[in-house]
């Protein structure tokens, strides 16, 4: 198993297929299990890296609290090992955020960026759904946290069509759950995170993802990005609401694989 070493943490790293470089960072979670179902498609035109984060997955877990700028470094680390120059970058959520710090230190590792279901500020409605996962972590342990995730993620109805997969994938997460410290701490950093000022001077080419019924982070959001990033490009999609690239992995896919093919034009 390969691990990015060097730094406080080793990050653990998968590579999968050949061709143009597609690094994937996942969101909160960390795990770069998050995009098992876009592995597969991507691999068979370019080669894709996906990480764990430093404290989660099977990365190195002894860390304290991490600043965006870290995780950037992180994820340059992780191209290095896997001896890339540059890549596509796509980021879920708070992966997309640590994407665009990466884009900013580091413009000539990028070759294009992909932000699916983020933001440049966390808003009050994120904040209340946050301070809620919050007082579930703090008061109940992941187990409860875990549980209560989907309802954060999913659709209902495909909550509902998909519950013994679920129920399956429950034990495993809360198995292979960071610390609660960890957790925590990176809930802090995100909200915490306010690229406003920052975003006119992102000079990649940016895809941002989002879907409308996403009850976590609605695609206003991703409105206000794209108002902020020269050129970056709106894809919206009606149903899959945060984790559509689970819900609706072909559209997201196909989404992806012609983005990064109109860039390498």
């Amino acid at each position: 198993m390969p691990y990015a070493t060097g730094g406080d943490a080793d990050l653990y790293y998968e590579v999968h297929g050949a061709g143009t470089p597609i690094l994937l960072s996942a969101g909160m979670g960390g795990s770069g299990s998050f995009w098992r179902p876009q592995v597969e498609a991507l691999s068979k035109r370019h080669r894709v890296i996906v990480y764990d984060h430093a404290g989660t997955g099977r990365s190195g877990r002894d860390i304290g609290p991490r600043t965006i700028a870290r995780m950037a470094d992180d994820m340059a680390r992780v191209l290095d090992a896997a001896g890339v120059e540059d890549a596509h970058v796509a980021g879920h959520a708070i992966g997309g955020i640590i994407g665009m710090e990466l884009a900013l230190a580091a413009p000539e590792r990028v070759r294009s960026l992909t932000v699916v279901n983020g933001w440049a500020q966390a808003d009050a409605f994120i904040r209340r759904c946050f301070e809620v996962r919050t007082r579930i972590l703090k008061a109940s342990g992941p187990q409860a946290y875990v549980r209560a995730q989907p309802l954060f993620l999913y659709p209902p109805r495909w909550i509902a069509e998909n519950a013994d997969m679920l129920d399956a994938e429950e034990a495993h997460m809360v198995a292979h759950f960071p610390a609660v410290d960890t957790m925590l701490s990176r809930i802090e950093t995100f909200l915490a995170f306010d690229g406003r000022a920052r975003l006119s001077q992102i000079r990649v080419p940016t895809l941002l993802a989002a879907a409308r019924d996403d009850a976590l982070v609605p695609s206003y959001l991703s409105h206000a990005l794209g108002a902020g990033i020269p050129d970056a490009r709106l894809a919206e999609v009606d149903w899959g609401a945060h984790a559509f690239t689970t819900v609706s992995p072909d559209v997201f896919n196909d989404m992806m694989l012609a983005f990064c093919a109109e860039t390498d034009r």
